[in-house]
């Protein structure tokens, strides 16, 4: 139901005069509903789910009501928030009206004790904390139960999380649910969100109503408005070539209003488009999870204070940045949902009359997003090799369980957090014990769930066609987020016609193939063997051997590269982008430990169906080869190469390796032999398992050990593709023990 009940006239006018200390303004008014989620919250203290656009105020309903129960003799609110640029943001704007907001996360680690002292002294108003703390041992046993028992009120912000079927969907927010079980009697409750389905609405309201008195479920109040937004200009620029959607932002960013944010998928196309920009004389900056903190800081201040035209930024840069007067969105390549893309452009428009946001398409776009499908999904057998190995009910550390379970750290962590939640395991310290309930792998409900982003990413591509075979672009977008007022706009491209040039000027296609075209990236060397690879039956441990090591390598491209990585992405075909290449710390995914990033690790896997034949390479890829190994700053130029066995493509792995020796006039060695049908396991686990799969399966032969003997100095080492890097690891250990003097590991891509 709808919030309709006014404040009495007594709580009106104090409240008025609580927002007009926080917004700073001495004739600021509440918007329609705000006052009445106040009423329901301070008055009635009853549970309340406010869905409202972005910039509707939805902090401001809870930290008015936080100054009102605090004079009221309640307790500190404890605000559940998602991202540490969101609290940030919060706790400068509760200061402006005198409330004292701290925050407890990975950034402030240090003043945990101070924050500890203050809430026991009563010097705290609002506790700002993410829903990973709520897992965190200390915390959860020495903070959070003296909040619970005196909570003044419980805000839980971006609750579309809540929910299975929310475009942003994070396992520990389901703990939020046994959170609310155990306030006492009449806390008030409220969970806020910019986009909600109805059926995300009802299932966060489902849950915001457990732990009612007696067990029954509480009533909630759900305040629904409009969620359109009139200061939003929307279109959709469809070009062919990521070289023309580059060139167009090089060309025209100067021409979108104020300062903004340009999204991109991955980590590599914001700095590639960043860099690209610069060199265009466009004042920008990267935006990414691989800044550190005080980088990330300085980076949004730059966009608040309009030093910077743009932020090229991943969903790093998500829910969490308030700038109200930001004047433009613009996305390289679409988010998977409306809903998703709907939360990121409401960051435009707030506080300025008009803003714009458009929106170039990529033809990799699906691919990326088949992964984000299920990337909440635990793996049955995974749960279970995991659930095995912790029946002896001792505490494992994550490090440990990658012994037992060929799965990526981070996809590991996630694995745990909803094995946590469905109570199967619990967080202790020193890693994770099983809690000996049983858990069933629910097949249906993840089924379901596959469905619905299948469907979400049916609709974007809706969303993204072309203006004459599509409808008014925010219309779409509200009826994406079931809003009943859905109606044309007037404004956007298909409303109004472009508003935005379609022009690509060939002196800016021509800049952007000169970028895009340059290849070489380091391929860094392995210098510590994974931790449990002895458990695997592979007996070491610790630092390699300095002479057992590879030197730094190189490669043509990132497969997450724009230019060369796309080329290649072709090439490789489904080894390349699908099963073999895990794009792991490039491709955003959603936080863990309340950085946004700090799960970039998280295997995202792009896939594209086929395999195309081996051949030998052509003369632009060898090119493209000649052109990495002249601008390698090596210490002592290779004196030969020798060429990874392969048993998929070993046409185009020995015709580059020759390829370079005879561009290079080096002598060509041939390539060292599979042991016992060679690697095993599939790519995209975690290091100790890789390790594994190759070790002693790779050997250098009679005839090459000999050749290798009357080589003075190194070996260019060449294979098609670096994943894990454990075969070139592996390999140039062999190659070092036969009597190489140094190996160079060469390889066309990286998948990371």
């Amino acid at each position: 139901m709808s919030v309709t009940a006014a404040p009495t006239t007594e709580l009106a006018d104090e409240a008025l005069g609580v927002l007009r200390e926080l917004t700073g303004r001495a004739d600021a008014v509440f918007r329609e509903g705000q006052d009445a989620a106040v009423a329901a919250l301070v008055e009635r203290r009853q549970r309340a789910f406010v869905v409202q656009r972005t910039g509707w105020g939805k902090s401001a309903v809870y930290f008015v009501s936080t100054a009102l129960l605090r004079r009221r003799g309640a307790g500190p609110t404890l605000l559940v928030s998602p991202l540490l640029a969101l609290m940030r943001d919060q706790v400068a704007a509760a200061a402006r009206a005198g409330i004292k907001a701290v925050e407890i996360s990975s950034a402030n680690a240090t003043e945990w004790d101070d924050v500890a002292a203050r809430l026991a002294a009563d010097d705290v108003d609002v506790l700002l904390v993410s829903p990973e703390r709520l897992t965190n041992p200390r915390f959860r046993e020495e903070q959070l139960p003296g909040l619970v028992s005196r909570c003044g009120l419980l805000v839980v912000d971006e609750a579309h999380c809540v929910s299975d079927w929310g475009h942003d969907f994070r396992p520990d927010y389901r703990r939020i649910r046994d959170l609310l079980g155990q306030l006492p009697e009449g806390t008030p409750v409220l969970a806020t969100t910019a986009t909600a389905t109805e059926r995300v609405v009802a299932d966060v309201a489902e849950q915001l109503g457990a732990g009612g008195v007696a067990g029954a479920p509480a009533p909630v109040t759900v305040v629904r408005g409009p969620l359109a937004r009139d200061s939003l200009r929307l279109g959709v620029l469809r070009l062919d070539t990521d070289r023309a959607r580059l060139a167009w932002l090089a060309a025209h960013l100067s021409d979108l209003p104020g300062s903004g944010i340009v999204y991109t998928l991955t980590v590599a196309a914001a700095e590639e488009t960043a860099a690209l920009l610069r060199d265009a004389g466009h004042e920008v900056r990267a935006y990414t999870g691989r800044l550190d903190d005080a980088d990330r800081r300085d980076a949004e201040e730059a966009l608040r204070e309009n030093r910077v035209k743009a932020l090229v930024a991943t969903s790093a840069l998500g829910m969490g940045f308030d700038k109200p007067d930001l004047g433009f969105v613009v996305h390289l390549g679409a988010p998977s949902s409306p809903v998703s893309y709907d939360q990121q452009v409401g960051r435009a428009g707030r506080a300025v009359a008009h803003a714009d946001v458009l929106l170039l398409p990529g033809p990799e776009d699906l691919a990326i997003w088949q992964w984000f499908a299920t990337s909440s999904m635990p793996r049955q057998d995974h749960a279970a090799a995991v659930l095995s190995a912790m029946a002896d009910g001792k505490a494992w550390s994550v490090a440990r369980l990658e012994t037992v379970a060929d799965v990526r750290r981070s996809r590991l962590e996630l694995l745990l957090k909803v094995l946590a939640v469905d109570g199967a395991v619990e967080r202790v310290q020193g890693g994770w014990r099983s809690t000996g309930r049983p858990w069933v792998y629910d097949a249906d409900r993840y089924a379901r769930v596959t469905q619905t982003r299948e469907a979400e990413q049916r609709a974007m591509l809706a969303y993204a066609r072309p203006a004459d075979s599509a409808e008014c672009r925010m219309a779409f977008l509200q009826a994406a987020l079931d809003d009943p007022t859905a109606a044309p706009c007037g404004r956007c491209d298909v409303c109004a016609g472009a508003w935005y040039s379609a022009d690509v000027p060939s002196a800016a296609v021509a800049a952007a193939s000169a970028r895009l075209d340059r290849p070489g990236v380091e391929l860094a060397p392995r210098a510590q063997w994974p931790t449990g690879a002895d458990r695997l039956g592979v007996d070491v441990k610790g630092k390699i051997a300095a002479g057992d090591q590879v030197e730094a390598g190189r490669a043509v491209a990132r497969l997450t590269d724009l230019g060369w990585g796309q080329r290649l992405r072709t090439l490789l075909g489904d080894d390349g982008v699908g099963g073999v290449a895990t794009l792991a710390e490039d491709l955003e995914a959603p936080s863990i430990e309340e950085d946004p990033d700090a799960a970039l690790d998280v295997t995202h896997r792009v896939i594209r169906p086929g395999l195309p034949s081996d051949a030998p390479p052509d003369d632009e890829l060898l090119r493209a080869c000649a052109g990495v190994l002249g601008s390698w700053d090596w210490a002592q130029r290779p004196a030969a190469v020798v060429a990874m066995p392969s048993r998929r493509r070993p046409a185009l792995i020995s015709g580059v390796a020759e390829g370079l020796a005879r561009l290079g006039r080096l002598p060509y060695l041939g390539h060292l032999d599979l042991v016992a049908g060679g690697p095993t396991g599939q790519p995209g686990g975690n290091s100790a398992f890789r390790l594994a799969g190759v070790w002693g399966r790779i050997a250098v032969g009679e005839e090459l050990r000999s050749r290798l003997a009357a080589v003075d100095g190194p070996v260019l080492l060449v294979d098609d593709l670096a994943d894990s890097r454990w075969t070139v690891t592996v390999a140039g250990r062999e190659l070092r023990r036969a009597g190489a003097r140094a190996v160079l590991p060469f390889v066309l891509a990286l998948t990371a």
